[in-house]
Formats: C-alpha cells, structure tokens, sequence
C-alpha cells in the first residue's frame, strides 16, 4: 500500500456535527488518509480524537492500529481511549494530538538544523521503545509524527499504525524470515530501498526511512519526488532506480556529516541487526554541540511563551543536575573519608562546568598519600602530654620501660599489626595472647584500657 499521493476523499461528510456512542460530538475535521478520516470530538469538555474507517472497504486495518497502540501504550504513543463500530463505520477514540510535522513543514518550507536534531533525537527513542516490543511501523512520514498539546506540546509523538506488524517472536526473540513480497507497504517516497525492492520490513527500514524524513525537513524536498510513471509499478522502479543513485554523500551534501552517516549506516544495516540506537542519537547530539545549541525543545515554530517556558525548564534541569552531581560526589567524598579512618584531604574544585579532583600536595598516589596522612596523625597524637605515657611504646624513638617483649617494635609495626597477626597462624596467636597475658598481669587494669583503645584510635 503507498500513502505518498492520498486522493481526496469525495464521499459526503455525514460525520461532522454527529454524536457516536452517545457522548462524543464530532466538532472538526482533523485530516484525511487512504483509509481513516480524523475528527476531533467532545466530550463533557474534553477532547479526543476520532479515527473513522469505512466498513464497506472491509480493510479492518483500524481495528489493527487499535490493538497494536493498545499494546504499546507509553511515552509518545497517543492514549487509546476505545474502539467500536457506529454505523457504516469503525471507530477509534484516543488522545487528541496537536499538528502533524507535515502540516508544520509545510507552513514553514524548511526546518532548522536545530529543530532536526531534537525531532530526530526524539524519533530515535521512539522507535527504540517500539522495536523493543517487537514491533516495526512500516509506514515512518512526516504525516505520522505529531506535537503534543498544552504542557505537552515539546514532545513528539508516533501515530497511524495500521500498517504496524510485529517483526519477531516475542517469546524467542527470533526474527520472522525474510521473504520478497514483491509490493510496497508503506509510502514510497520516505520507504527504505530495502522495501521498495520488495522485502520484508524490519527495524533498518523504520530507521532509514526516519533519515528521508529528517532530510526532507533539511531540504524542503527529496531527489526523488515529482517522478511520473505510467502506473505505481513504473514510478515505484523510477524512486527505486533514484535512491540507489542518490548516495548519503549527495543526498547530505551542504549539512552536517552526521546526517551523512547516519543515511550510511542504515543503508548498510543487516535484516536482522540490532541497531546502535544510541549511536544514532549521538549523531544529532554532536550536530548540537557543534552548532552551539542547546537540547532545549524549542522548535521553529515554539511561540515566545513557549520559548521563555523551555528557556527556563532549560536552565533549571541545568542546575538540578549540577546539584545531583555535587551532591553524588559529596557522598563519595564522605564514603572515602570514612574508608580511610580520617578526614579526606582531597579539595573538589569545578572548572568549565567539569569536576575535578586536586591533592594539595599533588600527590597521584592514593595509598602513598594515606600512608602519609597515618604518619602525621601518629606523630600528631604522640604530642599530647596525657596520652604520650600509655601509648610511647607505637614511636620509634622510645620503648616501654619493665617490658622486653615491646623492645622492637616501632611506629610501622604498629600501623601494620593487624595486617601482620592476619597472616600467622591460630596457635601462635594463642600463644602470643598468653605470654601477652602474664606479660601485663601486674599492669594496671585501666591503663591497660586507655592504651588498647587509644591504638585502635591511632590504627
């Protein structure tokens, strides 16, 4: 099926004014497919969208897409309100939407390279999210991506899946084989070569096609449009026979290279290959970067209300992620300083928006440095004039006087006893915890208290 030139529908419009299902109350036409006439309603003051269908066509595609955006229900998918037959028609009722890119491009000839970016950053998490439920759209145009509306009218939103189908099994996750149907499903003019030749569509063909679209939006038109046949066969050969003469290189010619690799890269893509989704968004975040503009949702067409609003929703993500990052490194600083039994001697600084971390005395070496910082403390504690008597024996200048067994051992042995008593074995711990007993059995019982506690201290 090809969407590419829809034929305006001559059919009387005994839809407007109508009230369906007792409640909603047709106000306005909306738009108009191959197969599905778009009202908006109400409905106790609130609005929806009605997708009409009808019956006499016997194409049930309507009562598909109602399914199909039943099962996908999420971000950037239109709620689907229900779904029922009235009359001589199907109808589908679910959230209404603000205007189509089409009907945005068409007001505006071109869109900026800004503007392309967002919408396709945005175009990639949505079919990442659709892909990953197993299914493929089949149908990507600028006619079925729309704008939200009021507070969500920055995002963008996929619709018209009536020509959706799962590509792989959702239990294996085996795809379906690829077969030659030898007919186009879909829009000619934004189709993936791959479909136009007649294969069946998997998620490199929604990709593809996303990347006509984005450089349509670039453009203002395709190298392909306009191309006359006898019939749809002969034009379908004549798009087909352009786009495979039409190289990225050509087609992205005077715009930024990524728009190029990105055509590249999913021209080349396998039928059953995973696709780099974040690799393709990162391709519009560098376009962004080198442009020097911000990922801050608005758009060509955003009003200046609209721009004061997401200048400011901006600048406050802006600071709350600096907060969250400060407050993040916060944390590991204290979580450090209490690994290392003292206070961190390491200063953050922030330069160019970028943490970094800096040692006073530039040391790169962590456990040098807490080596370092033992030492001091030890010497710094040996200091103290009512501490110095019960704990003189952990310096390497003095011993503890009446006791041969504590002779040797200076200020390293000490840091590093526990370490040491680890390693040997269970009888000569017990050993040395008796001869440590009759050692100390005439020492007195509270100072033997403040030494242990103040080693342990120390260590």
């Amino acid at each position: 099926m090809d969407n590419d030139d829809s034929s305006s529908n001559s059919e009387k419009d005994d839809i407007m004014g109508r009230v369906f299902f007792k409640k909603y109350k047709c106000i306005k036409k909306l738009g108009e497919g191959s197969f599905g006439r778009i009202y908006e309603a109400i409905y106790k003051n609130e609005h929806f969208a009605l997708k009409f269908e009808n019956l006499n066509k016997n194409s049930n595609l309507l009562e598909s897409e109602a399914s199909i955006m039943n099962y996908l229900k999420g971000p950037n998918i239109p709620f689907v309100k229900s779904f029922g037959t009235s009359g001589h028609y199907n109808v589908l009722i679910m959230q209404l939407m603000g205007k189509s890119l089409e009907d945005l491009i068409n007001e505006k000839k071109t869109f900026s390279i800004k503007t392309v970016c967002i919408l396709g950053y945005q175009m990639m998490n949505i079919l990442e999210y659709i892909h990953n439920k197993h299914i493929v759209h089949r149908d990507i145009k600028p006619d079925n991506f729309v704008m939200g509306l009021d507070n969500l009218s920055k995002n963008l939103y996929l619709l018209d899946f009536g020509l959706a189908k799962k590509y792989r099994s959702s239990v294996t996750l085996v795809q379906y084989p690829l077969i030659n149907k030898k007919k186009l499903t879909g829009t000619a003019r934004y189709a993936s070569i791959n479909a136009l030749k007649g294969y069946e569509q998997s998620r490199r063909d929604d990709l593809e096609a996303v990347g006509y679209v984005l450089m349509y939006f670039l453009r203002g038109s395709l190298p392909w449009q306009g191309l006359a046949g006898k019939n749809k066969e002969e034009r379908y050969k004549r798009i087909l026979k352009k786009k495979i003469d039409t190289s990225p290189y050509d087609l992205c010619v005077g715009f930024p290279e990524e728009f190029e690799k990105y055509i590249e890269y999913t021209r080349k893509m396998e039928y059953v290959e995973q696709p780099l989704y974040d690799n393709l968004r990162g391709y519009f975040l560098q376009v962004l970067e080198k442009q020097n503009e911000d990922f801050d949702y608005i758009y060509d067409w955003s009003t200046e209300e609209e721009k004061n609003l997401r200048r400011k929703e901006f600048l406050e993500e802006i600071n709350n992620k600096k907060n969250r990052k400060n407050s993040s490194l916060d944390e590991e600083m204290l979580a450090s300083t209490n690994r290392n039994g003292g206070e961190n001697r390491l200063q953050i600084s922030e330069l160019n928006g970028n943490d970094e971390i800096k040692d006073d005395n530039k040391i790169h070496n962590e456990n040098e440095k807490l080596e370092k910082y033992l030492d001091e403390e030890i010497i710094h504690k040996n200091k103290k004039k009512d501490l110095k008597e019960n704990y003189k024996y952990a310096t390497k200048e003095s011993s503890l006087e009446g006791n041969n067994n504590y002779k040797h051992i200076n200020t390293n042995n000490f840091v590093n006893g526990r370490r040491n008593s680890r390693q040997k074995s269970s009888s000569k711990r017990r050993k040395e915890s008796d001869n440590n007993h009759n050692n100390h059995k005439h020492r007195d019982k509270e100072e033997e208290e403040v030494c242990c506690s103040e080693a342990c201290n120390i260590y």
